[in-house]
């Protein structure tokens, strides 16, 4: 295999990860910590999924399961799908993506821009056979193809051990003190945990959790009941997923989608970072944090993907008051 230079990405697969911490300044002078989030938006298929989806690629090719020519199905929230259909694409395979029709338009429609073979289902409770996970499973069998299954396949959280985790130590040199994240399958959640509790047992991780996910009470009492809903999309759970059971998770925060909204408009305006609602969650958890430490701690979180997937909804004044949420003063 031919060397690449340094600086030069042996294909698609070779830009994925190495991803820069941004220092983000309003949060962090609010708490007097250094807040830094891990700029995942900027991975080639917009999102930290494509860490997980190359993770369970490449394991699937290893154990044989994972054919030249093969076919690979996922149920997903969106980024997922994007993440698999872009490698799938570069490896040579072909992808079935099934997603609640409830997601973003621009999820959608980029999906189907990048050939992957999209099909929409009612959004159903994970209790129904109908759910998307389960409609994703039963197609994978019928069609003798792989089945990513992101939420319990354990390659996706050893995907972020290996690289996201590995990563954000070596560039706060050690110096992290809590990482804070949502979950959806809670891979990067227990990667990121692993990987920095091997090396700091002391490290705080905190999961962030929107209204309408159950984890939270999961992780403050043993209690998986859900009240309540978020315009979030890919995050939360009413179980805990594979990925997430047996994680070192030190505590919880509630995030309202005003809190995180807010995050995610001054990012915007006042930083001119641009992401999406998970990532508003995750820095809104990131201050909790800080300000229960107290100053002088250096908090990293995940800027998971970027704000154009969700236009049609988060910069939506339409959408928005029919939520009873903020609009941001520049589109008032």
């Amino acid at each position: 295999m031919m060397e690449t230079a340094p600086g030069i990405a042996d294909g698609l697969i070779g830009a994925i990860g190495n991803t820069p911490l941004i220092k983000l300044q309003r949060a962090s002078a609010m708490t007097g910590c250094t807040i830094l989030g891990k700029a995942e938006f900027m991975s080639p298929g917009g999102s930290v999924k494509d860490r997980a989806a190359l993770g369970i690629i490449t394991a699937a090719e290893a154990d044989g399961r994972l054919q030249p020519g093969g076919t690979i199905v996922e149920g997903t929230a969106g980024n997922t799908g994007i993440g698999i259909t872009l490698v799938a694409n570069a490896r040579g395979y072909k992808s079935v993506i099934v997603m609640p029709e409830t997601q973003s338009q621009e999820k959608i429609d980029f999906l189907r821009m990048i050939g992957a073979d999209l099909r929409l289902v009612p959004a159903k409770p994970f209790k129904d056979p109908g759910n998307y996970v389960h409609v994703s499973e039963r197609l994978a069998r019928e069609l003798g193809a792989l089945w990513a299954n992101q939420f319990d396949n354990l390659a996706n959280r050893e995907v972020h051990r290996l690289t996201t985790g590995a990563e954000i130590w070596a560039q706060t040199n050690g110096t992290v003190d809590a990482f804070t994240c949502a979950c959806g399958t809670g891979g990067t959640l227990a990667g990121v945990a692993m990987a920095l509790k091997a090396h700091k047992p002391g490290v705080r991780i905190v999961l962030a959790d929107p209204e309408g996910s159950a984890l939270y009470g999961w992780v403050k009492s043993n209690d998986l009941s859900v009240a309540g809903s978020s315009i979030t999309e890919g995050i939360g759970q009413s179980r805990v997923p594979g990925n997430l059971a047996n994680a070192p998770i030190d505590d919880a925060v509630r995030i309202s989608d005003a809190q995180a909204l807010e995050h995610v408009f001054s990012l915007l305006i006042d930083e001119g970072i641009s992401v999406g609602g998970s990532s508003g969650i995750n820095v809104a958890a990131a201050v909790e944090t800080a300000k229960a430490m107290g100053s002088g701690h250096t908090i990293v979180t995940i800027l998971c993907d970027g704000g154009a997937r969700y236009q049609s909804k988060l910069f939506n004044p339409e959408f928005l008051k029919s939520k009873n949420l903020p609009v941001p003063a520049w589109m008032r």
